[in-house]
């Protein structure tokens, strides 16, 4: 179930994304009284699923879901119509229009999918707002998995910058290290400031780094709720007892307990509880598991988390700042793949994708994930390759420049280029996919 609620979600936004993306082209087409052949949702080899005309236009669904696709008159495109190429041209053709009409078609797309992720972002502020973890709140400091370690960040560090620069959102700080290749980080270490040198080769695991505890919050172990068959329930501890130690060890964090209980499986301790005023020593029984049964309450009880509310006015320039940060940090992102060792190991194709959106239905998930990939969507497709909105832009800056179109022969090759390349892309990040499955 929790997969194909993930593939629900994922449809339903490249579905959006696509129509969006599509009735760009279409539109800016339509003012310059450029004839428009088709629109499909999803691509349609041999059949469709789902088709109707109306004037010159057929609207369509495809079988194939992997994006969708505007037919514009007299332009040579994924279509390949060689056959229309060779007639005279006509006045609602594409290569009738002016130099700027064409050029306003070809980036219309990529423009509308920039300003739906803004209406999204806006409209987000506006119903929910903004609630984060600030960084100066996590006030007993982080929890390190071995990647963070090897960095030289320890338990109980308290991050005070990265590259001496604040980062006021807790959640952002493994982004920040990514984005900003990041050669350093402050921490708080048993109170003194010590600088922390990122070694050579860290940032480029993290960017493969799957496990979602590079650095967490610490928070003290006070127990919300028992499994079914507890041994702590057994030996009679209770909701809300604050657990600070076994034995003659004092541990006053959930990261410590859950480490050091695991030596001694199979052997009874005596945990040390606070119960209000007092202090309550239990004997519990350690199964092999080396767990005792009992789930902390969250860092949520621990932490004030920083709120803002938007009214649709203040959400405007918000909602568009967001944007243009979210498309700066994808243009970084993908600098890193020429910058980084390995970081191409990072690239995913629909699988990866997918395994983005939630396992449960979140609304403010989806719409998030989804004005990302908008942007997302928009910066490949402007990208200066064949076949994709930014070639044909490349090619229509030449003719600005040049004062002279390419010639159709060329465009086809070009086309064609283009065409393997995606494909060639396609298959890799796709395959990229399924083979991290087999390594799981």
């Amino acid at each position: 179930m929790e997969i194909f609620i993930k593939i629900v979600q994922l449809l339903l936004s490249l579905s959006i994304l696509v129509i969006f993306h599509e009735f760009g082209h279409y539109l800016a087409a339509r003012i310059f009284k450029t004839r428009v052949e088709k629109f499909y949702l999803f691509f349609d080899p041999w059949f469709s699923l789902f088709k109707f005309k109306k004037g010159y236009t057929e609207y369509g669904v495809g079988w194939i879901p992997l994006g969708g696709y505007v037919k514009i008159s007299g332009m040579i495109d994924e279509s390949m119509d060689k056959e229309q190429m060779k007639q005279p041209p006509q006045p609602w053709e594409f290569r009738s229009k002016p130099t700027w009409q064409r050029l306003i078609i070809m980036l219309a797309g990529v423009t509308v999918n920039l300003l739906l992720a803004m209406a999204i972002y806006i409209i987000m502020l506006t119903v929910w707002g903004e609630q984060y973890l600030p960084s100066s709140e996590v006030k007993y400091g982080i929890t390190v998995d071995s990647l963070a370690y090897n960095m030289g960040l320890r338990n109980g560090d308290k991050i005070l910058s990265v590259d001496h620069k604040k980062v006021d959102d807790f959640a952002a700080i493994p982004k920040t290290i990514i984005l900003e290749e990041a050669k350093s980080i402050q921490v708080l270490r048993d109170g003194k400031n010590v600088n922390v040198q990122i070694p050579a080769g860290c940032i480029s695991r993290l960017i493969n780094h799957k496990s979602p505890d590079f650095i967490s919050v610490r928070f003290p172990f006070v127990a919300g709720k028992f499994t079914v068959g507890s041994p702590a329930e057994a030996a009679g501890m209770k909701i809300d007892d604050k657990i600070i130690g076994f034995n003659d060890s004092l541990m006053l964090y959930f990261d410590q307990f859950r480490s050091s209980i695991q030596n001694y499986k199979n052997q009874q301790v005596r945990v040390i509880v606070l119960r209000g005023i007092d202090t309550v020593s239990l004997a519990v029984k350690v199964p092999s598991a080396g767990l005792i049964g009992v789930y902390p309450k969250g860092p949520i009880n621990y932490f004030s988390f920083k709120e803002k509310s938007y009214s649709i006015f203040t959400a405007i320039p918000a909602g568009v700042v967001k944007a243009f940060d979210g498309a700066g940090n994808y243009l970084k992102s993908m600098k890193l793949l020429f910058s980084q060792e390995k970081a191409y190991e990072s690239l995913g194709g629909f699988i990866a994708i997918g395994n983005i959106f939630p396992s449960t239905w979140d609304w403010q998930s989806f719409w998030s994930l989804t004005a990302f990939l908008s942007i997302m969507l928009a910066i490949l497709n402007v990208l200066p390759i064949p076949a994709l909105d930014g070639g044909h832009v490349m090619f229509l800056c030449y003719e600005i420049i040049f004062r002279r179109k390419p010639s159709d022969k060329f465009m086809e090759y070009a086309q064609i280029v283009g065409m393997a390349l995606l494909f060639g892309l396609l298959i890799f990040a796709n395959g990229q996919d399924i083979m991290k499955l087999f390594r799981h």
